[in-house]
């Protein structure tokens, strides 16, 4: 927004409404001991435009990312390749909007790309209803345990120990006020979760990630066994499960995951996109908001909210969540990306699952390096032991402008968290494996 400076006869004018001499006089409030002398400040001359944008060019081109880079880092946030139409069509002014459509009767569009966003998820998820999206995949799960609650009346919940580890740590902030415990699987020999566990009948949930926050695939039709009374959580990267069985064929009876990768840059980290999808049986209990399509008055397609039961729209003991809001135009691009690509997210999905098996054959091959617990039940990332510290290999890299991640919750063990998205080369993963053959 640009700048409109005021003049001297305005400020005059402001001035004598507020029977003052002078601006200095609006602060004789706050003591001299606070205040800076502005002649003391070592300010330097006014840039101009052009100036100060490459300044800050030259400042940017000093960090790596995964334009300059090789880029291998994951964990959550991943580099895929977004089309240049997600930001064309998003970026349009009818569009270009994080706000509510409260108005149904001029925001057909927007409720329409926002029906379309949840016939899209539950498509990919086979789960039977969705949302309107959530604020992140973290706090998809917090909300998706919430509701296992209410539907169950249960406060216990068991967590595979492979979950990210900041979801948990968001789960567990929701959650620890309140009193709910959090009981964990034990993990079985291959780094996958054991459903050995006796689930009792005042379980509300049970959650399991796959891939897991170590990309291995879990085996979650084996955890419908156990389950009892509970309901089967499964948070799932989008990407994959183009190419893996759906959760809901898998028993999946809340659907969450962070849809960063549907057509949504990395940026540093945020802002994401969380997606809850469920079973019909369960939508009076979701958070966010549903939108949903029926006829108007002359017979013709419209679409409004249609469920929205959060605590500013009904009485708050009735309230399903206090989420006030959703991501509206990360939802838009995550809308267009799916309808660009249709089928061919299994085309991404399979070039992610190639590309992570080629790096994989080649780096098990090298001295002092070795697949985590040798399952190689991954789609696009992996964990690799190294006999080296991974705290030195990952500061080398950035020395050769090659980013690898680091276990957020294994920072001290020789562990490097390597992603494979379909963006990376075989070229790109050939100057990767020479890199770790130099510490053999």
């Amino acid at each position: 927004m640009s700048n409109i400076s005021i003049t001297d006869n305005q400020l005059n004018e402001m001035l004598e409404k507020l029977s003052l001499e002078k601006i200095e006089d609006l602060f004789k409030i706050i003591p001299d001991s606070f205040k800076y002398d502005i002649n003391s400040l070592s300010i330097k001359e006014a840039l101009s435009e052009q100036e100060i944008t490459n300044y800050f060019n030259v400042l940017g081109n000093k960090n790596l990312n995964s334009s300059n880079s090789l880029f291998f880092m994951g964990g959550g946030s991943y580099d895929h390749y977004i089309p240049k139409i997600v930001d064309t069509l998003s970026s349009r002014s009818e569009f270009y909007t994080a706000y509510t459509p409260y108005q149904a009767e001029v925001a057909q569009g927007t409720l329409q790309y926002l029906y379309e966003f949840q016939s899209m998820i539950c498509e990919l998820s086979g789960m039977e209803v969705s949302n309107a999206s959530l604020y992140d995949g973290a706090s998809s799960l917090a909300e998706a345990c919430s509701m296992a609650m209410s539907i169950t009346k249960n406060k216990k919940i068991f967590l595979s120990k492979s979950i990210h580890p900041s979801y948990v740590d968001v789960l567990k902030t929701y959650l620890d006020p309140v009193g709910i415990k959090i009981n964990f699987f034990d993990d079985n020999e291959d780094g996958t979760t054991s459903c050995d566990a006796k689930i009792e009948d005042d379980v509300a949930c049970i959650v399991v990630q796959s891939p897991n926050y170590y990309g291995l695939i879990e085996d979650l039709e084996s955890f419908n066994n156990v389950k009892s009374n509970s309901l089967l959580i499964v948070i799932s990267d989008p990407i994959s499960s183009s190419v893996l069985k759906s959760p809901a064929d898998c028993g999946c009876d809340i659907y969450v995951c962070e849809a960063q990768s549907l057509g949504n840059y990395m940026s540093y980290g945020g802002p994401n996109i969380g997606v809850l999808a469920s079973r019909k049986k369960y939508i009076r209990q979701m958070p966010g908001r549903i939108i949903g399509r029926t006829t108007d008055v002359d017979g013709k397609t419209a679409y409004s909210m249609v469920l929205q039961t959060r605590e500013q729209h009904i009485r708050r003991d009735k309230a399903t969540s206090n989420i006030c809001t959703n991501q509206g135009l990360l939802a838009l691009r995550s809308t267009i990306y799916m309808a660009l690509l249709g089928n061919s997210l299994y085309d991404i999905g399979k070039i992610c699952f190639d590309n992570c098996q080629y790096a994989a054959d080649k780096i098990s091959n090298i001295k002092g390096f070795s697949i985590y617990k040798k399952n190689r039940s991954f789609i696009k990332e992996f964990i690799v032991k190294s006999s080296v510290s991974a705290k030195s290999i990952q500061k080398d890299g950035v020395s050769k402008n090659i980013l690898i991640d680091l276990p957020v919750n294994d920072l001290n063990d020789n562990k490097i968290l390597l992603s494979f998205t379909e963006k990376r080369t075989k070229e790109e993963i050939d100057t990767l494996v020479e890199f770790f053959k130099s510490y053999e």
